[in-house]
């Protein structure tokens, strides 16, 4: 075995703290991910796409976690389970929650406030002509 050899294989073999970064890491860009595409205010295009994948598998990644190791397969690990995790904290909240439905994740239906509840996205005006109707 060269030295070569040697240094490589030496690179490679990650501790179970560089494991658990790489997938805290991931975990982190993934949750982002799936935040910034649930809050977006256009239409998706073709440029998100690329900009996504350049972001999750992009140059900078691979410069922290090279391709073919343990890190990367961490990263991996913790990318699906930040995007999806996201995801499934959202099922948990609307399903335990009593002004959300299933509907509210095709097109963000939701029940009315009560009469002691102000939305956030409407001022007292607004919410007070919405119950008693217009002047």
């Amino acid at each position: 075995m060269n030295v070569l050899q040697a240094v490589t294989e030496a690179s490679t073999v990650a501790s179970r703290l560089q494991l658990w970064g790489a997938a805290a890491f991931g975990v982190i860009i993934g949750w982002y991910c799936y935040y910034i595409n649930r809050y977006r205010k256009s239409d998706v295009q073709l440029g998100d796409l690329v900009t996504l994948i350049g972001v999750v598998g992009g140059g900078s990644v691979l410069a922290l976690f090279p391709a073919r190791t343990d890190l990367f397969g961490a990263y991996g690990i913790g990318l699906f389970s930040g995007f999806f995790g996201y995801f499934l904290s959202l099922i948990i909240m609307v399903a335990i929650s009593r002004k959300f439905g299933v509907e509210w994740f095709l097109d963000g239906r939701r029940k009315k406030p009560d009469s002691d509840e102000i939305a956030p996205d409407i001022d007292r005006q607004t919410a007070m002509q919405a119950r008693t109707g217009p002047n």
